[in-house]
């Protein structure tokens, strides 16, 4: 290609950087990123194909000034720390968003069908929960304890297999889209399937109003968290899948590393939902307006923090 061509062809890309530049400050660790690998990548074939020329020579302090402020940043990790979940992750969060719908529509769907399922067979909560947890729960019933599942472990312990565990369900959704985004869709299909089927037995069994006070209590946000996190492997194999204009391992390496910092965003979430599991859910006494006021505490905030705030900060970064 000849110099004067490729000089062209991004010319007004390059111009477009500088502007960012001179806004640096404003620019996100993401973009300046995403600028710095694109510049190196122009000035390594510049090198390659028109050494010591005035474009060479351009290109090397454009990317310099990056390089340089990007190493400055990373002076500033403590402050990453705060701006991570105040923009960082709502960011992400706002170009996720239609993975964020697919994923819910998923596991919504999902649990349609876990409860059909178990409305027309008798024996499918077996097959989903097992026979030992089918006949534990009705021994709970008869003991007038049906949620006494949640008081048999000490909250301590609980609370960090539950925490651990958590974190693990939402990375392996999140790690399943390197199998295409398929392999993602099938773990919200079979945790759905779960939900659904949980609730539908209690509904059988006359206690629907006590399981649903005390599965979603904690659920709320662990739910929400899963669901979240199939957004980010989602959006991690719709990168393999549909790489757009991209080179297939580069829309792969974009949207993993998207879809990473949404898993690493869900993790408080978790924490939360795992301390509320352990501490809180255990207490079936606890009055009815309690437990729905934390219930709706924590479904405001994942309205507001998954669907809302990110639409408000991208509404401020374009002004």
């Amino acid at each position: 290609m000849k110099e004067v061509v490729f000089v062209r062809q991004n010319r007004s890309k390059w111009k477009r950087y500088e502007d960012c530049l001179r806004q640096i400050k404003e620019q996100s660790p993401d973009a300046l990123a995403d600028i710095y690998i694109d510049l190196t990548n122009d000035l390594s074939f510049a090198q390659s194909h028109y050494p010591n020329s005035r474009i060479h020579f351009y290109l090397n302090n454009l990317s310099a000034k990056v390089h340089q402020y990007i190493n400055r940043k990373k002076k500033e990790n403590f402050s990453r720390i705060f701006t991570y979940w105040k923009t960082e992750v709502p960011q992400v969060m706002y170009d996720a968003r239609k993975e964020l719908l697919y994923s819910f529509l998923i596991f919504v769907a999902s649990m349609i069908i876990g409860i059909y399922s178990t409305a027309y067979d008798k024996d499918f909560p077996r097959l989903i929960m097992g026979d030992h947890y089918v006949d534990m729960t009705l021994q709970n019933i008869a003991d007038g304890k049906p949620m006494g599942v949640y008081a048999r472990t000490n909250e301590s312990v609980m609370f960090w297999g539950i925490t651990i565990n958590n974190v693990r369900v939402s990375f392996f959704a999140f790690v399943s889209g390197i199998l295409t985004s398929i392999a993602t869709a099938y773990l919200l299909i079979s945790n759905g399937i779960m939900v659904g089927c949980f609730q539908y037995f209690f509904y059988e069994q006359g206690l629907l109003r006590e399981s649903f006070l005390a599965v979603w209590l904690h659920g709320t946000l662990e739910i929400s968290a899963i669901i979240v996190a199939g957004a980010a492997g989602i959006a991690m194999g719709n990168g393999w899948l549909f790489p757009g204009t991209y080179t297939r391992m580069e829309s792969f390496r974009r949207s993993a590393k998207r879809g990473a910092k949404i898993v690493v965003g869900t993790i408080p979430v978790f924490v939360t939902a795992g301390f509320i599991e352990s501490f809180v859910t255990r207490h079936t006494g606890l009055p009815d307006g309690i437990r729905l006021t934390i219930i709706g505490l924590s479904l405001f905030f994942v309205i507001f923090y998954y669907i809302c705030y990110p639409r408000m900060i991208n509404i401020q970064h374009n002004y």
